[in-house]
């Protein structure tokens, strides 16, 4: 999963990004709504947190430019603006959540997961594909009912498998949910990754369809 984080306070973007990291998340930070609004146009994430008050662009702008140019980006709008007003208008603009500064980044760090689970198409907290148990909410894998032990880039791609089980994910797709922005990519580096979910988790269950992608699938050939 890839977040944007647009926050012109640097000292909470770099500690929201920490946390994300630590919990395996890719991280784009941005201090200014006009980079942001590029990034979040011309990149792939899974969801973006967005400040209000930022320098060139202001985040309701930022917003409601995402929308109107068809842009469903999953959007937490992260404030100090708590005026029953100003919600109205963060939602009315397109906003999925709105978090009110200061805050726990461990709630924030839910909220997120919520946003990119639903936005993935699953009620459920718990998404199963076979033996295979993904608590989106919690961010955790099982395999057989045991901990699924995974490095970050490992995390990343099964958790954008799994979420969209049963349908080939784009080779390029995978490699925006793994990466952050400007990060020198391997041509090889997808497929190490791939190699070593076979290890974990079976090799039955990641398919490579050649020329498109991968498919996490419970079927047996």
């Amino acid at each position: 999963m890839r977040i944007l984080v647009i926050e012109d306070d640097r000292a909470l973007s770099d500690e929201i990004a920490r946390a994300l990291r630590v919990e395996n998340f890719a991280v784009d930070v941005v201090g200014n709504g006009e980079d942001g609004r590029h990034l979040g146009e011309t990149e792939r994430y899974d969801a973006a947190v967005l400040d209000l008050g930022l320098p060139k662009v202001d985040g309701l702008t930022v917003l409601q430019s995402w929308r109107a140019g068809g842009h469903d980006l999953p959007v937490l709008i992260l404030t100090a603006r708590d005026a029953w007003a100003e919600k109205v208008a963060g939602f009315k603009a397109g906003a999925d959540d709105y978090l009110i500064k200061p805050f726990r980044v461990q709630e924030l760090i839910l909220r997120l997961r919520a946003l990119v689970r639903r936005a993935s198409g699953h009620a459920a907290s718990r998404v199963t594909c076979g033996a295979l148990v993904f608590d989106a909410q919690l961010g955790h894998f099982e395999m057989d009912g045991l901990p699924v032990r995974l490095t970050a880039f490992e995390w990343r791609v099964l958790s954008a498998l799994i979420l969209r089980k049963e349908t080939v994910v784009d080779r390029r797709e995978l490699l925006d949910r793994v990466y952050e922005y400007d990060t020198d990519v391997d041509s090889n580096s997808l497929e190490v990754i791939v190699g070593r979910l076979r290890r974990k988790i079976g090799a039955e269950m990641i398919r490579t369809i050649r020329g498109r992608g991968y498919l996490l699938t419970e079927a047996a050939d």
